[in-house]
């Protein structure tokens, strides 16, 4: 038996089931965009390159050539292979068609770049931590480095006592503190240093040169690019704090084990080697 429908009942049911309709499609369109959305690697393919954070003041690893105005380094190359990896291109196209979008960062503002997806990678001297596992993906080291002092030849420091009363400069963000720290407790030192935090590394040595600070604290790679005649390091006889560099990624990310296979890969055929001497890191 048929209902009989009023010409006004009819439209309000109608109209009632379209927006039910119109609803739904639009749940899951919402889905399909959240979906696609969340892909490190597909955002990266659709710009046509890789964004990665790097270093512009540490020659042998990243540095901004101010001449020809082109990063350099070890890890810069690094990037490169990156980028040939997720846009799936040769390293030498990589490099030859600038398939890296470079941005320098610093030890306190690389990991906030990463949360905010203004950088797809951090590839800068970056130590791997427990801690920083905790908020990031990194790939396994793709060199390891030890923390050294530099001190003024001049300062008549030559032992680890000497540093009772000193001032130490350190990078902002770095964990060169609490690796000294360490060092001096495993050591049984009888000295209490302060420190004093640094922007940059050429600010560290400037304050250095101009007897602001007594000891100049970085990795050694680092401190080796800012030696000169007035300088040494102080007890390189002892190693310590050992700092091992990985590529940092979005905790979680597609990106991640892209980057994690690169590393491998390269560290397995030996060009991670070959680059450590092209750049004159052994």
């Amino acid at each position: 038996m048929l209902m009989s429908v009023s010409r006004r009942q009819f439209i309000e049911m109608f109209g009632m089931a379209a927006i039910g309709v119109a609803a739904a499609g639009s749940l899951v369109g919402c889905g399909e965009d959240s979906g696609s959305g969340s892909s490190k690697i597909e955002a990266i393919k659709s710009r046509g390159k890789l964004k990665a954070g790097v270093k512009k003041d540490v020659p042998g690893y990243g540095y901004l050539d101010p001449a020809s105005g082109k990063y350099e380094g070890m890890e810069i190359d690094l990037c490169y292979q990156v980028a040939a990896s997720v846009l799936e291109v040769s390293y030498e196209e990589a490099k030859q068609k600038d398939l890296v979008e470079f941005k320098d960062v610093t030890p306190k503002t690389r990991g906030p770049l990463i949360d905010n997806d203004n950088l797809d990678i951090i590839c800068a001297t970056y130590t791997i931590t427990d801690t920083r596992k905790e908020s990031y993906d990194f790939s396994e080291p793709y060199r390891t480095d030890y923390v050294g002092m530099m001190v003024k030849k001049s300062s008549g420091m030559e032992d680890l006592d000497d540093l009772d009363g000193k001032v130490i400069g350190v990078s902002q963000g770095s964990d060169t503190k609490a690796a000294i720290t360490k060092m001096l407790a495993d050591q049984k030192a009888d000295a209490k240093p302060t420190y004093q935090e640094f922007p940059d590394y050429p600010s560290l040595k400037s304050a250095l040169d101009a007897g602001n600070v007594d000891v100049f604290a970085m990795d050694r790679s680092t401190l080796k690019n800012y030696m000169d005649d007035s300088v040494e390091l102080l007890r390189e006889d002892i190693k310590f704090g050992p700092q091992e560099y990985g590529i940092a990624s979005k905790k979680g990310s597609d990106l991640s084990p892209v980057v994690a296979k690169t590393v491998k890969d390269l560290k397995s055929d030996g060009w991670l080697d070959k680059e450590a001497e092209t750049w004159k890191l052994i």
